[in-house]
Parts: structure tokens; C-alpha cells; sequence
């Protein structure tokens, strides 16, 4: 019987980096499916990375996603958040963006480090980290991508609005100076032909943030798809918040 842990590995994460890790391969992942836990639950492995003291699994259970933790004689499952004792950050599995360029909303700054933004515009919390980008313009290129959140009742077209915008410099923009009171968005009219577009590049977009499990705005992944904080991505570039 497999037995399963929540934060049996804590003292294992020090030193850790996802960003050395080593993805495994189909046929080490189906040697993984043939454990009997997995073929009774089932598990489906979609994706798994050797992390050096343990593996981090991307998994299906039940119809859901979810990531665990296999010790590695493969005696041991994990179940739960594993912490980073260094950090105090959630570890988890990079995302796979290397499909996202060109799928973009807009793109922000000229810079070297590249990363991929979903944002909401009436989420405040983005409004506050778009504020900060005219200071990191110059370090970072970000590919924007349009998320709007369900209980935002004007995300939806505040969204549209910005990416109804001809050029990209218009879109940024629109999108650092829109808020909910702006009737720019409000009294926007668009062809037949032009709205089913936008809804269409709207509903495309949405539909790589819930593949990429993004469950709140924003949301900051690097090249690599590892989950970036905002405030310490901020940090990095020595902008005071």
C-alpha cells in the first residue's frame, strides 16, 4: 500500500529549482501509470519532472488535474501543497508556453526577459501591477493574454475594447488608461463581422488560461513557465512599490 503525505518532503526542498529540472520521458511516465495505486484510482500522468530528491507529477484524477509528489523509489505518493523552505512559494510544475507567441492580445515592452501576462481589466490588483510598467519597459517584453474574471461584470467588454484597437501601441494604451467608468468601452459599436472576431480571439485566449490552470488575475509566467510573483518580478528590476 502506497502511502500517502502531505509534508514529508519539506526538509528534502532545499536547494530545489524547478528550473534544473528534467522532464521524463513517455516511457518513463508509463512505468510510473503501471504502479498499482495509479491503475486502481486511475492516475493519468500528463506530464512529470525529476526534481532530484523526488518527482513532481502533473496528473488526472477523477476527470480533475491536479500535481503530486512520487518519492523516488516510487514508494511513496504526496499528496497536498509541498513549500518551498527557502522561498516559502508553492512548488509546482513549470507550464508548457511554448505554444503562446502569437496568440497574444498585445505585447508590452522591449526588453530581454520575455514573459506571458493574464490579466483582467477591471481586477484591481492588475490595474496596480500595470501601473508599474512605463519603469520596466525597457527589461521585459510581455505578452498579454485577456482573462476576465466571471464576477467582473464589465471585464468582458473592457477586454474587447482594448483589443479592438488597430495597432499595438494603441492597445497599450488603452489597456494602462481604461477603467470601469470609461464610456469609451461602454459606447464602442462594432460590425457583425468584427465582434464575432473579438469574441472569438477573446474565447481563445480564455481557453489557454484554464489549460495553463490560471485561477486569478494576474497572472505572470517566465519563458520557461514557471509562475512569477509580480511584486517580486517588480523587485527584480529595483521598482519601488
Amino acid at each position: 500500500m502506497i502511502q500517502i503525505a502531505k509534508k514529508l518532503l519539506l526538509a528534502l526542498l532545499i536547494g530545489t529549482s524547478l528550473n534544473a529540472a528534467t522532464q521524463l520521458s513517455q516511457n518513463e511516465i508509463k512505468q510510473i501509470e503501471e504502479l498499482e495505486l495509479f491503475k486502481r484510482v486511475p492516475i493519468t500522468v500528463r506530464k512529470a519532472y525529476d526534481l532530484e530528491n523526488f518527482y513532481l507529477l502533473k496528473v488526472i484524477i477523477q476527470g480533475n488535474n491536479d500535481e503530486v509528489y512520487l518519492t523516488k523509489d516510487k514508494k511513496n505518493l504526496i499528496a497536498g501543497d509541498v513549500i518551498n523552505t527557502q522561498t516559502g512559494a508553492k512548488l509546482e510544475a513549470p507550464a508548457d508556453v511554448s505554444g503562446l507567441t502569437g496568440k497574444e492580445a498585445l505585447t508590452f515592452g522591449s526588453g530581454s526577459d520575455e514573459y506571458f501576462l493574464f490579466t483582467d481589466p477591471e481586477c484591481p490588483y492588475c490595474k496596480k501591477f500595470e501601473s508599474y510598467f512605463p519603469q520596466i519597459e525597457k527589461n521585459v517584453k510581455i505578452r498579454v493574454f485577456y482573462y476576465p474574471l466571471d464576477f467582473h461584470k464589465n471585464a468582458k467588454d473592457m477586454s474587447m475594447y482594448v483589443m479592438s484597437k488597430k495597432t499595438n501601441a494603441e492597445k497599450i494604451k488603452a489597456m494602462l488608461t481604461i477603467n470601469v467608468n470609461d464610456e469609451g468601452y461602454k459606447n464602442r459599436n462594432y460590425s457583425e463581422k468584427e465582434l464575432a472576431q473579438l469574441e472569438a480571439s477573446l474565447t481563445a485566449q480564455m481557453a489557454i488560461a484554464q489549460e495553463l490552470d490560471v485561477r486569478g488575475t494576474p497572472a505572470v509566467f517566465d519563458k520557461e513557465g514557471n509562475k512569477v510573483s509580480w511584486p517580486n518580478m517588480l523587485t527584480k528590476y529595483n521598482v519601488k512599490q
